[in-house]
């Protein structure tokens, strides 16, 4: 039976990124991925497919509604070719996973395909595709086996009409607005991105409407049936009012649970709590001493990078190391366009905590860069404590706004004031220059080009 430090079960971003610290650190470490490809969810099915096909979708889109207007003329109609669309994304997606086949390799990290069941405490059985079941015992094992989409209980997904986001981006009809279809989102709360700034939500609200995306909010879903090559869904406006929809296809997107099928957490001792998440303390140590969870399968945000720093976390604490994880300071984005992006506190957690603050913001439209582009939507929100100055939130909808967070990011981990992020300089022409002047806004009103 072969023997390791650390065995890992999930290779998701959480578990290939715990695998190649805990290497780094000296450990003998194997992972175990049922699925013949590495990456997870995010690689396969998630995070790098779906941004494949938004930035080929984009360009379509620019083809079609931007080219004329920057002088690029292009003859005849211009189409889509869906079919070569979804087969580049597979391209990207390949590349990807053969580059983390790549890192268990480099790192000498043993690599076992099949599904990893606990046997006890420190020994997991893996059962291969071809029926056999290999046996191997860890000092220290990490749960990283991810999230799967969830449904409501009335729906039935069939995965050709009604379905998830998997199965989104192996369609072979145009479902997407961008490309030509007709889309309506129905939402039971009273707006989108509900869990973000209510200025951000309504912002996105007003660019997507612009867009010709429909919404229905504050409607009650109630069934959802298939009738051939039709789909009917049925819900209850905020009046009680019984409205229908009908259209090709159905893509239910009411979140994500934890995925722990198989993995025989009881032969361990290990606890889920009630919606079959893992316990785990302040450290990601179940109540199990040498078993930790990280990612989507506990507490938190199901996020690709916040999955990432939980597994950095566990493989340096057993090391001896003393790292740490600001939930606060882990950044949310919403991948439309433009793309929306979020970390530290919301106006509204601010004002329910009872938190003095102050507000600056500016506008895209009043960039260079942005009218260069043709990107003027959105904005930067800055909130900074009223007496202190420190930012406690940044907001932001724009023009490659889920990498500009990340100055925020950068920015909060130091606790830096909306002063201190004012008088950094930043490049002319660049959308960054947003949240600087969005800094000089909170500081004492004191934008310059608005």
């Amino acid at each position: 039976m072969d023997q390791y430090d650390v065995a890992i079960i999930g290779s998701g971003p959480g578990g290939y990124v715990a695998a190649i610290r805990c290497a780094q650190l000296g450990m003998k470490t194997a992972i175990i991925e049922k699925y013949s490809t590495l990456g997870g969810t995010c690689l396969n099915v998630g995070c790098i497919p779906s941004k494949a096909m938004l930035d080929s979708s984009h360009h379509y889109e620019d083809a079609i509604k931007h080219f004329d207007e920057h002088g690029i003329e292009i003859p005849g109609e211009i189409k889509v070719n869906l079919a070569k669309m979804i087969a580049r994304k597979q391209g990207v997606v390949d590349q990807t996973t053969k580059g983390i086949e790549f890192l268990m390799d480099k790192n000498k990290i043993t690599v076992y395909e099949g599904i990893g069941s606990f046997k006890d405490a420190t020994h997991v059985n893996i059962k291969k595709n071809d029926g056999k079941t290999e046996e191997i015992e860890a000092k220290n094992i990490i749960i990283a086996t991810g999230s799967k989409p969830s449904t409501l209980p009335f729906i039935k997904l069939d995965k050709e009409r009604i379905i998830t986001s998997t199965e989104a981006l192996e369609l072979k009809e145009i479902v997407y607005k961008r490309l030509g279809a007709d889309v309506t989102v129905v939402e039971f709360m009273d707006r989108i991105i509900p869990g973000m700034d209510a200025a951000l939500s309504k912002e996105l609200t007003k660019v997507m409407k612009k867009q010709k995306v429909k919404f229905a909010l504050s409607h009650k879903v109630k069934s959802v049936e298939r009738k051939g090559g039709q789909v009917i869904v049925k819900a209850d406006d905020k009046k009680g009012q019984e409205v229908v929809f009908e259209g090709d296809y159905c893509l239910v997107a009411v979140g994500r649970k934890p995925y722990t099928d198989g993995l025989n957490a009881d032969a361990a001792g290990v606890k889920l709590d009630d919606r079959g998440k893992v316990i785990v303390d302040a450290h990601l140590k179940t109540n199990v001493d040498n078993i930790y969870a990280i990612g989507d399968v506990i507490k938190g945000a199901m996020l690709a990078h916040k999955a990432e720093e939980e597994g950095t976390l566990v493989a340096e604490q057993l090391a001896g190391q003393k790292p740490h994880i600001d939930y606060n300071l882990i950044p949310g984005v919403v991948y439309t366009w433009p793309e929306v992006a979020a970390v530290g506190k919301t106006e509204e957690e601010l004002k329910e905590a009872g938190v003095e603050y102050k507000v600056g913001q500016f506008p895209m439209r009043a960039l260079g860069r942005s009218r260069a582009s043709m990107d003027t939507d959105g904005f930067v929100k800055i909130l900074a404590d009223k007496k202190t100055d420190e930012v406690l939130g940044v907001h932001m909808v724009g023009a490659r706004c889920a990498d500009l967070i990340a100055e925020a990011v950068v920015a909060m981990e130091y606790r830096a004031s909306a002063e201190d992020i004012s008088r950094m300089s930043h490049a002319h022409p660049t959308y960054a220059e947003a949240v600087k002047e969005a800094a000089l806004a909170a500081t004492d009103d004191r934008a310059l080009h608005i």
